[in-house]
């Protein structure tokens, strides 16, 4: 790795950290005077390993009371059938994230509502609705002691 490479991921490091400070807080930190810092940031932007920046809602003001990881085995394996699933899983506010994954099942779920009677109804009209579902299990969540998603 080289010294650039290193300062790069130092940058990185701390926007992960702290997004919001100053650009002359994280000069500071990396070592670096801040106009160097600004044009390694814009850098990291335009080649796209810096996506964006976002806020974390805390979970009781989006009034979100409920959280599971749902796992779905679909009976057709074609490009169609897991194409028409992630629609319908783009179209569903409650579905935080959707990963097709390999193993047993094709897609993982992250799913928040405001409770379990919620989730009941998710599980009817949304996946319920689906026409080739072969398996659905849910893993509530109880807690979070680490959560790291921006």
């Amino acid at each position: 790795m080289t010294a650039d490479d290193r300062i790069n991921a130092r940058i990185l490091q701390e926007l992960q950290r702290n997004a919001r400070q100053p650009n002359t807080e994280l000069a500071a930190r990396v070592g670096l005077s801040p106009s160097a810092c600004l044009r390694r940031v814009q850098e990291l932007e335009r080649r796209g390993i810096i996506s964006g920046y976002r806020a974390i809602i805390a979970p009781d003001a989006r009034n979100v009371g409920f959280v599971a990881y749902v796992t779905v085995g679909l009976s057709q394996h074609s490009n169609d059938a897991q194409r028409a699933f992630e629609r319908a899983c783009i179209a569903a506010p409650a579905v935080r994230e959707c990963h097709n994954i390999t193993g047993t099942v094709e897609y993982l779920l992250r799913v928040e509502l405001t409770d379990l009677a919620a989730y009941k109804q998710f599980h009817a009209d949304v996946l319920g609705a689906f026409p080739w579902i072969a398996r659905i299990t849910t893993h509530v969540v109880m807690s979070s002691p680490k959560d790291e998603r921006a």
